[in-house]
This record gives structure tokens, C-alpha cells and sequence, in this order.
């Protein structure tokens, strides 16, 4: 009774162990079948039988296989690959390619059709050059037979390589694992020119069989001249598509700004108290500016400024709202510049009023669209040309160039990811360059340079620091690969296009003597009152000169020095007595409090700010969600993986 019992539990033991081995999918055997020709060329059939059960491998398998190698420097070098067919169980297989990192991957199967479950043998036939390694004292096969990349585990693996007429191995090192490893789980043997190489251990998932062939220097033929440089071209092609593009795109830029983007021989700038040409406030600001600061905003309330001087309009302070009037005042013969006229018709006639406040957003955001457009339908190109055309070619070229470089480059994609890092930092120093650039513009204050100066030291230590980590942490691999070249390549064409933008503009011969003049104005503008009374035939300085000037200082973002100036003069014309009293009649607000120099420049600086935050801020974009919330295994050629799909 008791031997029954037992012989019932080994029985069920024996059942449920079957059907557990029925249920799992492995790789039964992998024989591969290797041709070596005297000219280095291999032809190798993987004859790989499956066990599928429908779970992941359910309309067959896939093979990975690597399209570079490590020659014996260590370099990275791409190999010839071909598919020359592809069976299961003995009749053709239709298969298709995809590119993966470093390599192709091989499907066999179709997308429409599900296999049996069971046994199915596959054959992979295909065609590898380069694959040899040449050393000074003998040539070398190093080849991984089955790939450690395999999902699944491998019952038993045999490679059998038939070697040219004459050549037998002087040597052969075997080796087992997981990638690195350098497990002795195999036995190699020699006979008759062939080399079989076997395991004596199952291999598990990501475990692999590789074997080194020590060749008779001179077994295998070299490589011709012809052969390599063929080979040479297509390991550099990187270099050559990157940095090509690098160089050609310098070419385009370099010929392009010496063409059209070199600024005019610059005029002597000397202070002058009257615009040059007689042009208005706006105009002084687009030509300083080379267009409209601040939106135009600036523009807008030097003109509402000047339109007030000369007795066309009022301006009222309603806090946080302002208030433009027309007076009865006629135009009569004076002729309205561009955008004069634009404001003065938003106005409206005698007695009418513009409010500018947030109830009336969309009217300013109106009165200030028509009031630019005026301004630059006459005068686009006059002053200056922004060369936008040569710049619209250069990014397209540099476009062009690092398509090339990703598509029919070699890099990984790993590495091209890697390459938005150098393409930051590239924007990143051209973008500071040319606040540095502007920053130093000429007419800035001494005490502005210094501290623009020591911005940009502690800034670029900053970059410099952020740059050195980002080096050390990706040095590494990418010397590995011998791709941090491209790094520069393409950090260099981002910089050419970024730095070009700001260089490739360049002022008219009218707009270089425009710029002249509007620099004299500045200077003047900012002048220590000693230094303005030694300009020679300078007007003296009165409200009516002061007003005059004012929306002229409002466009240049000097206004505070200028009223500054004015406040002097008052308190020491009349013993601060006049400075009391004053208050000019194109304005209605209240001067009671504060000084001078505070009333009329800070009302006028903040006239552009309270136009601007009149403007209504456009919707925001919609979500796309509706809710919140030494040798080893693995090395040498061959190689890859493999699974089901």
C-alpha cells in the first residue's frame, strides 16, 4: 500500500514537470554553420530550434545582430551585412528589417500569421565581412556565436567554421556567460580543417558562446588598398558629413556677412540737441533700436508724449489708467509723421478722449498694431536691413547638414539623443554672448560696463562648471565610441546659426548716419549740465527746451537724467522757487509730491509699462489630457540576441 502511494506521488511529480516543460519557451539547439573564405568574407547559417507556446513567441522569432566590431585597437568599425534567406522547418519565411542601436534586427514571420505551438526550426542565412582581426604576429577570428541577448534560455549551442584550404588554428579560447564573463563551459576540437566549438552547459537567458580562432599570420588575406579605404570612408563618414557640414556652413555665413552683413564705415559721433533729420521720437527709437523696443510701447508714448508738447493732445493721470484728449488746436500746414497721425485719428476730434486701461485692451492692442505698421511700412529697410533671407538660407542649410549627419551617419541613437546636450549649451553661450554684446552697447554708463562685466565672468564660470560635469559624466562612453568629435560638430553649426543672427544685420548707409546722430542726441542727453554748457552753440536750457527734448529722452530710455538736468536748472534759476510752480499744460496729473525729476520721469518711463499691461494676455494653450495628474563572452564579432513576437 505504502509502495503504491508512493509510486502515485512519483507519477503526478513526473506529470506536472512535463507539463511545465511543455509550457516554457526555449531555444532547444543552436548549430551554426560557419564559412570562412581566404578573403576574410564569412557566410553563416544558424540553424535555431524553438520551442513556441504562443506566449512570446507567437508569429516567430526575431535575431539581432550587430553591424559594428572592435578591431585590434579597439576602434569601433562598421562590418558588411547581408540577409540571404530566411526558412522555418525547411521552406521559406518571410522576414523583414528594422535598425536598432548598433545593429538590425531580423524578423522571421509575418505579422498576419500565428505559428503552432511546438517544435520549429529556423535558418538564418547570411553574409558578414570584416569580421577579421589582423595583428602583427598572427590573424585572429573572434566570434560570438549565439549573441548574449537572448531572451531565452539556450538548451545547447555548436558552432562548426570551415577554414580556407591549408588552415588549421594554431589556437582556440572558448568562452560562456552573460556579456564580460569568462566561464569555460565549452569544448573545442579540431579536425579536418574544421573547428567545432560546443557547450558542455546549458546557457541561460542573456548567456551567450564565443570562441577566439588563432590564425597562421597570413592565413586570412588583408584587406586591399582599394577595400580600405572604402572601409576608411565609411568609418569616417561621420567626420566627414559633420564636420562638412560645419565647414560649408561657416563658408555660406562668412560670405554671406561679407556680402551684406558688414556695417558702414561709422560716423563721428559728436552730442547734438536737436534729432537728426528732424524725425520724430518713434523714429529715433525704431533707428536706435533696429525696430521697436518693448512692443513698440515705448514708441507709442514718446509720440503721445510729443503730440502733448506741441499742443495737440492732454495727458491724464487716472492711476492706473491714462488719459490722451485731442485739443482744439488745428493741424493746419504741419505735416504728421508716420504713426502721429495713427494716434492722433484713435483719438479722435476736439474734445475726444483715448483711455488707455485694461476695459480697452483690445482697442490699444489695435491703436498700437497700426501705429507700428505705419511706421514700418515706410520706413522698413530704410535704417537697416536684417539680412533675413541669407540667415533663413544658413538654417536651412545646417538643417540639411545634420540630416545627413543623423540619417546616413553612423551614430547611435543613443549618442544623436545625447546631442540636444552640446546644442544648449551652444544656445546658451551665443545667447549670453550677445547680451554681453548689447550690454556693452555703445552710450552705456562706465559703472553699467563693469557690472555687464562681472555678470558675464560669474556667468560663464558658472557655464564652465555645468559644462566640466556634463564632460566627465559622458566622456566615458562616448570616447568609447570615438563620437564626442561630433559633439563639436554639431555644437558648432547651432553656434554659427545663433551667432550669425545677431552679426548678420546691418544699418543702411542712411540708417549709419541716422544711428550717428541718434548717438549725439543720447550723449547730449546725458551730459553733466557742465559739459552740456561747453557744447558749443547748445541752446540754454528752458521748460520749452526741456519739453521739447523730453519724449525725445522717453524713446532712448533717458528721461530720468534729463528731467534730472532740468531739475537743476529750475532750482538753481530761481532758487527753487520755479521748481515749485512748475507744472507743464499738456499734463493734468498731480505734481505735488515728490521731486521733480521723479514726477515727469517717472510718469514718462511709465507710460510704455501701463500701455503694455492694458494688452490682454492671449488664452492659454489646451492640455492634450482632460485630467491632472581579455577575452569574455560577448566579445569579438557576431553576436547579438534574439526573442519571439
Amino acid at each position: 500500500m505504502i509502495r503504491r502511494f508512493f509510486g502515485i506521488c512519483f507519477a503526478l511529480l513526473l506529470l506536472f514537470a512535463a507539463q511545465a516543460a511543455i509550457g516554457e519557451e526555449f531555444i532547444a539547439s543552436f548549430d551554426a554553420a560557419i564559412q570562412l573564405e581566404k578573403s576574410g568574407a564569412l557566410t553563416v547559417a544558424e540553424t535555431i530550434t524553438v520551442n513556441a507556446e504562443g506566449d512570446r513567441i507567437r508569429r516567430g522569432i526575431f535575431r539581432d545582430f550587430p553591424l559594428t566590431f572592435r578591431d585590434a585597437n579597439g576602434r569601433r568599425r562598421s562590418v558588411d551585412f547581408s540577409v540571404v534567406s530566411v526558412k522555418r522547418d525547411g521552406r521559406d519565411e518571410p522576414w523583414h528589417t528594422e535598425s536598432i542601436t548598433g545593429g538590425i534586427r531580423i524578423y522571421a514571420g509575418s505579422e498576419d500569421v500565428t505559428i503552432s505551438p511546438g517544435r520549429h526550426q529556423y535558418v538564418f542565412t547570411y553574409k558578414t565581412n570584416r569580421q577579421i582581426r589582423y595583428f602583427d604576429d598572427h590573424d585572429e577570428l573572434y566570434w560570438n556565436v549565439t549573441g548574449n541577448g537572448w531572451i531565452f534560455p539556450i538548451r545547447s549551442a555548436v558552432a562548426t567554421v570551415t577554414f580556407p584550404q591549408g588552415v588549421v588554428p594554431e589556437d582556440v579560447a572558448v568562452f560562456t556567460g552573460p556579456v564580460g564573463a569568462a566561464g569555460k563551459n565549452a569544448r573545442a576540437s579540431v579536425d579536418d580543417g574544421r573547428l567545432v566549438v560546443a557547450t558542455t552547459a546549458p546557457l541561460g537567458a542573456q548567456e551567450g558562446l564565443t570562441f577566439a580562432a588563432k590564425l597562421p599570420k597570413g592565413a586570412i588575406d588583408p584587406p586591399s588598398a582599394d577595400q580600405e579605404s572604402s572601409w576608411w570612408f565609411s568609418d569616417n563618414r561621420d567626420y566627414f558629413i559633420g564636420f562638412g557640414g560645419l565647414i560649408l556652413v561657416f563658408l555660406y555665413y562668412t560670405r554671406s556677412w561679407l556680402k551684406v552683413g558688414r556695417d558702414p564705415a561709422r560716423e563721428i559721433v559728436v552730442p547734438r540737441w536737436d534729432p537728426p533729420s528732424g524725425i520724430s521720437p518713434a523714429l529715433v527709437n525704431y533707428v536706435d533700436n533696429k525696430g521697436f523696443s518693448g512692443q513698440g510701447w515705448t514708441a507709442l508714448s514718446a509720440t503721445a508724449l510729443d503730440l502733448a508738447v506741441r499742443g495737440y493732445v492732454t495727458l491724464g493721470d487716472l492711476k492706473d489708467s491714462i488719459l490722451i484728449r485731442r485739443t482744439d488746436k488745428p493741424l493746419g500746414k504741419e505735416k504728421l509723421q508716420a504713426g502721429e497721425a495713427e494716434l492722433l485719428k484713435a483719438v479722435g476730434g476736439s474734445g475726444d478722449t483715448l483711455t488707455i486701461d485694461k476695459a480697452n485692451g483690445e482697442k490699444v492692442k489695435s491703436v498700437g498694431q497700426s501705429f507700428r505698421s505705419s511706421i514700418e511700412r515706410e520706413h522698413r529697410g530704410k535704417y537697416y536691413n536684417s539680412n533675413a533671407g541669407y540667415i533663413t538660407g544658413g538654417v536651412i542649410l545646417s538643417a540639411a547638414a545634420l540630416v545627413a549627419l543623423f540619417v546616413f551617419g553612423s551614430l547611435e541613437p543613443d549618442t544623436i539623443a545625447l546631442m540636444i546636450i552640446p546644442i544648449g549649451i551652444s544656445v546658451f553661450l551665443s545667447v549670453f554672448v550677445a547680451g554681453f554684446a548689447k550690454a556693452l552697447h555703445r552710450g552705456r554708463s562706465l559703472v553699467g560696463k563693469i557690472f555687464a562685466v562681472i555678470a558675464i565672468a560669474i556667468a560663464v564660470f558658472v557655464g564652465l562648471s555645468i559644462l566640466s560635469a556634463v564632460v566627465l559624466a559622458l566622456g566615458s562612453s562616448l570616447m568609447e565610441f570615438h563620437e564626442t568629435p561630433m559633439l563639436f560638430a554639431v555644437g558648432g553649426i547651432v553656434l554659427l546659426n545663433i551667432l550669425y543672427f545677431f552679426i548678420m544685420g546691418a544699418p543702411t548707409p542712411l540708417g549709419a548716419k541716422m544711428t550717428a546722430g541718434v548717438d549725439g542726441l543720447r550723449q547730449y542727453l546725458t551730459l553733466a549740465e557742465k559739459d552740456r554748457m561747453n557744447t558749443a552753440g547748445a541752446p540754454q536750457m528752458s521748460p520749452q527746451h526741456f519739453e521739447t527734448l523730453l519724449p525725445y529722452a522717453v524713446a532712448l530710455g533717458v528721461e530720468k537724467p534729463w528731467s534730472r538736468t532740468f531739475e537743476t536748472w529750475l532750482a538753481a534759476a530761481s532758487a527753487g522757487a520755479a521748481a515749485a510752480a512748475y507744472s507743464p499744460g499738456w499734463y493734468s496729473g498731480n505734481f505735488n509730491s515728490g521731486s521733480f525729476s521723479d514726477r515727469i520721469g517717472g510718469f514718462s518711463s511709465s507710460m510704455a509699462s501701463t500701455i503694455a499691461s492694458t494688452i490682454p494676455s492671449p488664452p492659454p494653450s489646451s492640455s492634450s489630457s482632460g485630467f491632472s495628474g581579455g577575452g569574455s563572452s560577448g566579445g569579438g564579432g557576431g553576436g547579438g540576441g534574439g526573442g519571439g513576437w
